[in-house]
């Protein structure tokens, strides 16, 4: 087997990996970085630019390794690009909005090249989705050879999977990105079990792990009696999420603790895209029955849509939850504008329920909670803090002690780490050679070829 890793910039980006297993040419992800502009968002596509693939599989929806997809398949047009159920529905729409941004991106920024593709690529696209159920594998010809491509559930959001590839009897394993706890909106992941040959593991979490007293059932509880709290002293409670997975779920956990007397039935306000992807999520359930979301719940709950026309500083004068995008707080977006008015006013709290990059605005108010202001670059506005801010462990990705143990089950003579900053790689590299010392662990360098 050869293995390239086309993530140009390394760490978590634009995720992409290319593999070659005997004669068949094999992509999986092809995502966006989302922490670059323009070209240098992309995965290098280089190494594959004279080559036709012939299988491409997505592992799920996020943009970070769904977001260049269109650009691979408008080169690879008859290739099929195999994946679960769910990401039929969730990706072209994924894709069209990613469409919207950058266009918005162009004339704020000024970045020529965007968009990146446009909306017949994402049709082409579309047209290649093959969709596969998990556990089931399907045989894949190519002259005289096969191989053998299963999916199975990983947990973290609809649709994600691991790709198990069965080449000549040896079994190569990608995790994708792995959540083994079940959440509100869909169970935990169920990986391929025993011995295999090869196994890419993402490495998110490995710079931290989860305190022992700490679950992800404990920590929603803190969750709720926090917003209770912001609630009984006459604030709002701003939970910024992300739109894909995050939204729904914080949907029913509020929906659920409402029904069992934990939360008073206060407005609930609700924006971003997020929204339509709860009537996917609800479209998904009905014909698949791989996820639990029924949007009567948004019903149920009254929720609103939010009137965005606010000034910052000035307190909302509808008090209630904000469950909008995006999760880290991006310039622009609906918890940014949300953020800036709620913060100088000290009956109201933000909770973030997941990760914040360092760089994002929301990591820097995490960062800053402690100082007296914040300055919201886009608005040109600098906010006392008297908020509350506080960070609950909701990540959709395993702590790193579980991937351990999923590692030192499948004994492999190869493990190769992906998919994390690079003291996380380091701490799974030191960790894995300590464990399995028969194990070869490899952290790859961007585009470099390696013959496993």
């Amino acid at each position: 087997m050869k293995l390239t890793d086309l993530n140009r910039h390394g760490e978590i980006g634009a995720n992409s990996m290319f593999v070659q297993l005997g004669s068949f040419n094999i992509l999986i992800d092809s995502g966006l970085h989302p922490k670059k502009m323009g070209y240098d968002a992309l995965p290098e596509f280089e190494p594959i630019e004279n080559i036709d693939l012939d299988l491409i599989v997505l592992t799920h929806c996020h943009l970070d390794h769904l977001g260049s997809m269109p650009i691979v398949t408008a080169h690879n047009p008859q290739t099929p690009v195999i994946t679960a159920a769910p990401n039929v529905t969730l990706a072209p729409r994924m894709l069209r909005n990613s469409i919207n941004v950058m266009k918005r991106q162009r004339e704020e920024h000024g970045i020529a090249e965007y968009p990146l593709f446009l909306h017949r690529d994402v049709a082409q696209f579309t047209k290649q989705l093959t969709v596969q159920r998990f556990g089931r594998g399907e045989i894949y010809t190519k002259g005289k050879e096969q191989i053998e491509v299963v999916l199975h559930s990983s947990g973290h959001v609809a649709g994600a999977a691991a790709v198990e590839l069965i080449y000549q009897g040896r079994r190569i394993v990608f995790s994708g990105d792995v959540l083994f706890d079940a959440q509100r909106t869909l169970p935990g992941a169920s990986l391929p079990m025993g011995t295999v040959d090869t196994l890419i593991l993402e490495t998110t979490r490995g710079a931290k792990g989860r305190e022992a007293e700490r679950s992800r059932d404990s920590e929603i509880n803190h969750l709720i009696t926090q917003i209770r709290t912001i609630l009984e002293r006459g604030g709002s409670c701003l939970i910024p999420v992300f739109a894909l997975g995050r939204m729904q779920e914080m949907f029913k956990i509020i929906y659920d603790a409402r029904n069992a007397g934990h939360l008073p039935k206060t407005p609930i306000h609700a924006a971003g895209l997020g929204m339509a992807i709860c009537e996917y999520f609800d479209k998904i359930r009905k014909e698949t029955r791989l996820l639990d979301f029924d949007i009567n719940i948004l019903e149920k709950m009254n929720v609103r849509a939010i009137d965005l026309n606010m000034r910052p500083g000035r307190d909302l004068p509808r008090k209630g939850i904000y469950l909008v995008s995006s999760g880290m707080m991006v310039e622009h977006t609906p918890s940014y504008k949300i953020a800036a008015s709620l913060l100088p006013h000290s009956n109201n709290g933000l909770c973030f329920v997941g990760y914040c990059d360092p760089d994002s605005p929301g990591g820097q108010l995490l960062e800053q909670r402690d100082n007296a202001t914040f300055f919201f670059d886009a608005l040109d506005y600098s906010a006392p803090i008297r908020a509350s801010i506080d960070q609950f462990d909701l990540s959709g990705h395993a702590d790193r002690r579980e991937l351990i143990e999923y590692a030192e089950q499948a004994t492999a003579r190869v493990i190769i780490l992906t998919h994390g900053d690079q003291i996380a790689r380091d701490w799974f590299a030191q960790e894995l050679t300590s464990a399995l010392p028969d194990t070869k662990v490899l952290d790859p360098e961007p585009l470099t070829e390696y013959s496993i």
